[in-house]
């Protein structure tokens, strides 16, 4: 069962993250933090026009974690905040409740759907995203 949640593609996306490193002016910066594991991913990220601009991150994760941040990488440049804030929830019930997996742009998530069996896997797969909306918010709070 081990061996599904950490397949090859798992494995290759963790091994592949772009975006690694810090921007120099982000809008936000925020850090998620796995008590249960220790992982940790901090992002920084920028909006402009209401989408995200730019976004970099540092991982320091499990292949999960790091896999999850990989797909995150990929696809948010050009998704609004409300479009992140409904990905976190839709992950959410993924692992959570037994719900779908993400369609479109994000559908590559739906490789992480075995991880729901594992209850100590999911804080570590959900790092990137809960930090993303942690960022969205710091924004949208400076903004009013």
């Amino acid at each position: 069962m081990l061996d599904q949640v950490y397949n090859q593609r798992i494995l290759e996306l963790a091994a592949q993250i772009p975006r690694v490193g810090r921007l120099k002016a982000p809008d936000a910066s925020a850090t998620a933090h796995s008590k249960l594991c220790g992982s940790t991913v901090t992002i920084d990220l920028t909006l402009s026009d209401g989408k995200v601009a730019d976004f970099a991150h540092e991982v320091k994760a499990c292949a999960l974690g790091q896999a999850a941040s990989s797909i995150m990488a990929r696809h948010i440049v050009g998704s609004t905040p409300q479009e992140l804030r409904a990905l976190r929830e839709t992950v959410r019930k993924m692992l959570k409740e037994n719900g779908a997996p993400p369609d479109g742009k994000w559908e590559e998530i739906a490789i992480l759907e075995p991880v729901r069996d594992f209850k100590s896997r999911h804080a570590s797969t959900l790092l990137t995203f809960d930090a993303v909306v942690d960022a969205i918010g710091q924004i949208e709070k400076r903004q009013g």
